[in-house]
Parts: structure tokens; sequence; C-alpha cells
């Protein structure tokens, strides 16, 4: 399904020269698995994560997603491939001014969904993430938890063929942590692919899925039933 390919990103600085976010790293992602990305700040987490979405582009190697070359594509059809990907940020990146419902509602509205799926999928999606009784709520009248769980429901509403969770759980208490992990480990046996972003040593012990660690940009350590080794 996805496909890094000797992927190098390299910044320049005047001060530094030429800054490498990641090093010559190469794996892929089978449809339906749940992989975690671990490092420390700094580690290329995120670079690996922009260059997947089409926020930015490798210096050099390529990037394939469901065999198309992400680097080399055009903004239309970029766009298109983003409608197969649901991203969940740490910062949650809601709409305040929009309830529960609506902000669910938007997104199907903007990649043209009809009236009817609209009113079938957003009850739907708000009970599988736990909130099918807060849809006339605001988002500032939910916990962070529940912030964090519409982001999900965001991501879902959509359908698509992978969820990119980036840093998820950064700014929850420990029970609110453990129940977005739960969360998306229920995506995941749904049939989703599921990407995790992190540096939670708990989360990625607990999981005991396959665990790929960056350090300085290179890819270090690729196990199928990982634990945080930094």
């Amino acid at each position: 399904m996805i496909e890094f390919n000797n992927i190098s990103k390299i910044y320049y600085s005047q001060g530094a020269g030429q800054i490498f976010a990641l090093e010559d790293v190469s794996f892929r992602v089978d449809r339906g698995e749940f992989l975690s990305i671990v490092g420390k700040s700094g580690a290329g987490k995120t670079t690996l994560i922009k260059l997947l979405i089409g926020e930015e582009r490798p210096t050099n190697g390529s990037v394939v997603f469901c065999g198309l070359d992400v680097a080399r594509m055009r903004p239309h059809g970029m766009q298109k491939v983003r409608r197969k990907i649901g991203v969940v940020h740490q910062d949650y990146k809601l709409l305040s001014s929009k309830t529960v419902k609506e902000n669910l509602c938007y997104i199907m509205e903007v990649i043209g969904v009809s009236e009817v799926s609209i009113k079938r999928d957003v009850p739907r999606v708000l009970e599988i993430v736990g909130l099918g009784k807060r849809g006339d709520n605001f988002p500032q009248e939910l916990s962070g938890g529940e912030k964090q769980r519409l982001a999900i429901a965001r991501a879902l509403i959509h359908r698509p063929e992978l969820i990119i969770a980036d840093e998820p759980t950064g700014n929850l208490d420990l029970y609110n942590t453990y129940d977005i992990v739960h969360l998306l480990t229920k995506v995941n046996s749904m049939g989703t692919t599921v990407i995790l972003s992190t540096h939670d040593k708990e989360i990625v012990d607990g999981l005991r899925r396959r665990v790929i660690t960056l350090d300085n940009g290179k890819l270090i350590s690729d196990d199928q039933e990982g634990r945080f080794i930094l």
C-alpha cells in the first residue's frame, strides 16, 4: 500500500549547510497494518508524514501510495490521494464555530458527498467514536479526550484507506491516552490502515505491533512486534 524507497530529505542552512531530516529511509506498509513510528524530537517522524501526504517533496527517492508516486503528482491528483487519507493532529484542528455534527458535515460537504450520505454517516461515525450524544455541542464544550475523538471522527468520516495519527495523545492524560489508542486499534480492526507517530513509550510497548524507530533521520529498527528502544 505504501512504499518509502531510499528517501532522503535535505534542508539547507546558511550556517550549518546541509541538514538531513531523513537519510536513505526505505520501508513498506501493507494494507490493514497498524504501524507505530517512534523517535526523539527531530528524528524525522513529522517529515515522513509530510512526505506521505504531499506537503513536502523528497530530495531523493520516491514515496508511493496505492501505486502512485506522491512526489510526482500534480496538485489536482494530490487532492484525490488525500481523500484516501485521514490525518489526526495533536492540536485537534477543529472548527470552533461549528457543532460536533457540523464539524463532520462540513468535511463531507467539501468533498461533495450527498445529503443522504451525510445524514446516514455522521451519526454512525459519532457512535463509533463514542460521541453519539454530543452532536449538538461545540468543541469548547468537550473535554480534551472528546476533542481528540472528534478529530478522529473527522479523519474517519470520508472512509479513508489510511489514518495517520501524528502525536494524537500528546495533550492528554493517561486515561484519555489509552482511550484514544484503543479507538485507533478499533479503527484498524475495521480494516483501515493506521500509522501512529508517537514518542510515548508506554503506548508503543503496550500495543505490541510493528514499530519503526528513527534516530537523526535514519531508520535504525523495524520490528514486527516492537518495543520502544530509545
